[in-house]
């Protein structure tokens, strides 16, 4: 059977996610199943400019391209039955595998996860948030700290079976003031890999050319010139960096 075309074959719906804040859907182009985010269903934020959430989703995937770690699935613009919006391939995560939990502060493990902070749970018990310390999840925190990811939520990272870590929902993303929340955190103060450094250095690289150019048409000059200095400033420091700012440093609810 051939491939669909996925950007002008036809998109059906078959269900809708409710739990997302913004209209989510998904679909089927063919055989291929997908996630549909139509732009006509986000909503409105005090923050980021209105209609704009789709295209920082297309703009996170071309970013994480150009790292090369294959953080972002594939995602694009096209029309749908809802208007224009952000289509996604949808992964099928492992149920077996957890990459960020909850879990009571005695039964910490003493090693393969990173400890994030602590609190108590809606029956009053303290409870800790771990996630696990790999390199998959090391990578997606030096993607969301290049991409400025505002929402970066335990149910954000999907575990697959192969020991891959895919990060979704990027609406929040390239904001030019420092808006960083979420729940990666556990290698505060440590320093970057080689293949860290040298990822962000594509990154760079690449808004120079190709990257830049198909950014150009998704994100304003002044949220692209916002991307370019965070990769320097975090190619100087050569370290994963602290919270900062007057904003939480974790976002809410924190899965």
């Amino acid at each position: 059977m051939p491939v669909p075309d996925l950007v002008t074959a036809e998109l059906m719906l078959t269900g809708r996610i409710t739990t997302a804040s913004n209209a989510t859907f998904l679909g089927s182009i063919g055989d291929v199943v997908v996630v549909y985010k139509p732009i006509a269903g986000e909503s409105p934020l005090w923050d980021f400019p209105r209609g704009t959430l789709a295209h920082r989703e297309v703009a996170a995937y071309l970013v994480s391209q150009a790292f090369g770690w294959d953080v972002v699935p594939h995602t694009w613009l096209r029309g749908g039955p809802l208007g224009e919006g952000m289509v996604q391939l949808w992964q099928e995560q492992d149920p077996a595998q957890v990459a960020v939990n909850l879990v009571a502060t005695d039964q910490v493990p003493e090693t393969g996860w990173k400890h994030v902070l602590e609190g108590r749970d809606e029956n009053g018990r303290m409870v800790a948030l771990i996630h696990e310390d790999s390199p998959a999840l090391r990578r997606m925190a030096v993607f969301d700290m290049v991409v400025n990811n505002a929402d970066r939520k335990g149910d954000h990272i999907l575990a697959m079976t192969d020991g891959h870590r895919h990060g979704v929902d990027h609406g929040l993303t390239f904001h030019r003031d420092h808006k960083l929340r979420t729940v990666l955190w556990g290698w505060l103060g440590d320093a970057l890999t080689a293949e860290e450094r040298d990822g962000i250095d594509r990154v760079s690289e690449g808004l120079h050319g190709g990257l830049g150019r198909a950014l150009a048409d998704l994100l304003s000059a002044e949220e692209i010139a916002s991307l370019a200095a965070r990769c320097a400033r975090l190619r100087l420091a050569g370290r994963f960096p602290a919270p900062s700012g007057g904003m939480p440093a974790v976002p809410w609810p924190l899965f």
